[in-house]
């Protein structure tokens, strides 16, 4: 009778983590064969479908979602384990910490920087998706996340996240200092038609962040690159302008932040994210503690 195993519920949890056996087997150091091989004999002693198929990866069943919560619950308690019997005076591994990039570039490092000497945080950058797929997986204990207006869950899966409001304000858009619009504290939706944007691209590689969303015409996006400091460092040189969470931008960039006014506004909300189940990680609370004194 085939039986889990702690190497198949890693599988499992690093599956949920990237949305695609290629970057799970990336991630773990496997073959996608010997992802695949893990995946069907996990399969077999669940006896049902773990993943679905997608054009962009793979997504958890119901099945999988339901061992999912206990594979990670499972996995912590196996991890902690090892570490004891490694050193059983040592503390807890490091509070793992997921953000999106323009959070790193703003508010995350001043919440890191005032947190006691005893506690040490490791961080991971990704999009809102990857950060929520991450923290449902377990590979990272809290996560700050974008949410755009109406302000839907991040995802439908059952229990829902324990969400903390961290901020809440209308996306701006930031221009270069020697751009015609600098000189001003806002602008008109109608003004920026004609601009020509820096994005990136959402995880699903359709949807591109950092045109403004409610232009009436397709925008002209000529720079579509990974990183964030990538993005402003277009827009200092007069090449392109871009979306910005107004109060997020590092004080230190040229950058010029303009308001918007007109219709439609766009309104962004900055979220701490974390799994309901569970204990977690006891220097977690004082992370989020210190995030929000940073974001109020």
């Amino acid at each position: 009778m085939a039986e889990f195993t702690p190497a198949g519920l890693r599988v499992l949890r690093a599956v949920a983590a990237t949305g695609s056996l290629t970057a799970a087997a990336a991630s773990l150091g496997y073959t996608q064969s010997a992802v695949s091989r893990q995946m069907a004999a996990l399969e077999a002693a669940a006896g049902h479908a773990l993943v679905e198929r997608r054009r962009h990866g793979v997504l958890l069943t119901g099945a999988g979602r339901m061992l999912l919560r206990r594979a990670v619950r499972v996995l912590d308690e196996l991890d902690d384990a090892v570490a004891e019997l490694a050193d059983p005076s040592a503390p807890a591994g490091p509070v793992r910490l997921g953000a999106f990039p323009a959070a790193l570039a703003g508010a995350v490092p001043a919440a890191l920087a005032s947190l006691p000497a005893g506690v040490v945080v490791t961080v991971r950058e990704g999009t809102t998706p990857t950060l929520v797929r991450a923290v449902r997986a377990g590979t990272v204990d809290l996560a700050v996340v974008a949410q755009a207006a109406p302000f839907r869950p991040p995802d439908a899966e059952s229990p829902p996240l324990r969400l903390t409001r961290l901020r809440e304000g209308e996306l701006h858009v930031a221009v270069g200092p020697d751009h015609p619009l600098a000189g001003r504290d806002a602008v008109e939706v109608a003004e920026l038609e004609h601009e020509v944007w820096v994005t990136s691209r959402s995880d699903a590689g359709d949807a591109l962040l950092g045109a403004w969303p409610g232009l009436r015409e397709r925008p002209d996006v000529r720079y579509v690159v990974r990183d964030w400091l990538a993005k402003i460092r277009l827009v200092e040189a007069g090449l392109a302008v871009t979306t910005v969470p107004g109060d997020l931008v590092d004080r230190a960039s040229r950058v010029r932040v303009l308001a918007v006014r007109g219709e439609p506004r766009e309104a962004r909300r900055v979220l701490l994210a974390r799994r309901q189940d569970g204990p977690g990680h006891p220097g977690a609370d004082a992370v989020a503690a210190a995030l929000r004194r940073a974001f109020a």
